[in-house]
């Protein structure tokens, strides 16, 4: 070490960002471990397990002074209760001894090459971490670099970041070279370096991008409430303007449909609905609910339920394409909702009614039904008396032929 490779060491600090005290430390140490593993190279039968070394670099010159340290092993009571003590070293003295020309030479001019090429490794991934860790939620623009079954990774410049499969979305095709918006949903440390976690089906990601083709979303002139979102398919957003002069919708949807089809396009033809966000529930759920038009909404709110009446004609269009409408406005809500025509609902009612009615006048028909059974057995007896009516012709007859034979 030497003046010079002070000097270097500032220039680091300065170009890099890699603070200098770090280098120095880190040099000290790399440089007492080295001198150990030299020690012992040159004392072969000495116990080097209670052995150590320290050493101390000048920050204006850069000279190296080395300490040789005798350990002691003590074990340490254990900070919390029921754990196992630890063993630590403690040093018991030092003494300083002489650096070598030989080891200032080579073994110290490697030390230092591997040393600032491994701190400066770690200051640009702590940099880098630094610079991503605050910005989950945002929207990063990166280019496909790799595809495989479980993720996809996309070049951001500095880092690499994972798309994970979980995250894709499935009518979405990735292919090598291209570029992709994504949403970081999660920042951490890794070994290699910070591990960025993005993703294509997060419903932030469409706050995000009307937050970059909106001026007024971006400026909260207007506001994106609510967001229901099945990826590559369809979305429904609810916005409302914190201004009286504003209309949300119209501003999310821009001049001629251009800034809600930018949207579009960059989720690769995924349709979206931007409905008004209202306080009132009903109102709420009923616009949800568009292109359909909503006859009347019925809020039950001890069961959670909203009942939604529509034209007959309109029942069809308010469900959707296997009920995908109505389940993004049951999202969007977060309400449970019913939808019924009108014909539905006014049978439902007329069927209420005869209910109703029923139970009076099916109390009486019982003791109707037993006068048939009486009456059945009335021509059985009349069948029976025509017996005795036969036989008076039979007598009759009788007496009529008697007088002739006489």
């Amino acid at each position: 070490m030497n003046a010079e490779m002070i000097a270097a060491l500032r220039e680091l600090e300065r170009e890099k960002g890699v603070a200098f005290e770090t280098i120095l430390q880190g040099l000290e140490e790399a440089m007492a471990s080295a001198y150990k593993t030299w020690w012992k190279q040159e004392n072969p039968d000495a116990d080097d397990d209670f052995v150590g070394f320290r050493a101390e670099i000048d920050p204006e010159n850069g000279d190296l002074r080395m300490w040789k340290q005798d350990l002691e092993e003590i074990e340490v009571p254990p900070a919390e209760e029921g754990a196992d003590p630890t063993l630590e070293m403690k040093v018991l003295g030092e003494e300083e001894v002489e650096v070598t020309d030989e080891f200032k030479g080579r073994i110290g001019a490697q030390t230092a090459k591997q040393v600032i090429f491994q701190k400066l490794r770690d200051a640009e991934r702590e940099m880098t971490y630094e610079e991503f860790a605050g910005r989950e939620g945002d929207v990063v623009t990166g280019i496909v670099q790799q595809q495989e079954r479980r993720y996809t990774l996309l070049d951001l410049g500095k880092v690499e970041a994972l798309l994970p499969q979980a995250e894709q979305v499935p009518t979405e095709p990735y292919r090598h070279g291209e570029r992709l918006k994504a949403y970081i949903t999660e920042v951490r440390k890794g070994t290699k370096g910070p591990q960025i976690v993005v993703s294509r089906s997060h419903p932030g990601l469409l706050k995000a991008l009307f937050a970059m083709e909106v001026p007024e979303v971006e400026e909260g002139i207007v506001e994106i409430r609510a967001v229901a979102r099945e990826p590559g398919h369809r979305s429904k957003i609810g916005v409302i303007s914190n201004e009286p002069g504003v209309d949300p919708v119209g501003a999310c949807v821009g001049p001629k449909g251009s800034r809600v089809r930018m949207v579009v396009n960059e989720l690769r033809g995924e349709k979206i609905d931007v409905v008004p966000w209202s306080e009132n529930l009903a109102e709420f759920v009923a616009n949800a609910l568009q292109p359909a038009k909503v006859r009347e909404v019925r809020i039950n709110e001890d069961t959670g339920t909203a009942m939604v009446i529509v034209p007959d004609y309109q029942l069809s269009l308010a469900i959707g394409k296997e009920g995908q409408n109505a389940r993004l406005a049951a999202r969007l809500t977060g309400w449970r909702i019913d939808i019924k025509s009108e014909t539905q609902v006014a049978e439902e009612a007329r069927a209420a009614t005869v209910d109703i009615s029923t139970p009076a006048s099916e109390a009486e028909p019982a003791p109707a039904e037993a006068e048939p059974a009486q009456a059945e057995a009335e021509p059985a007896q009349a069948e029976a008396e025509p017996a005795p009516a036969e036989a008076e012709p039979a007598q009759a007859e009788a007496e009529q032929g008697a007088p002739s034979e006489g």
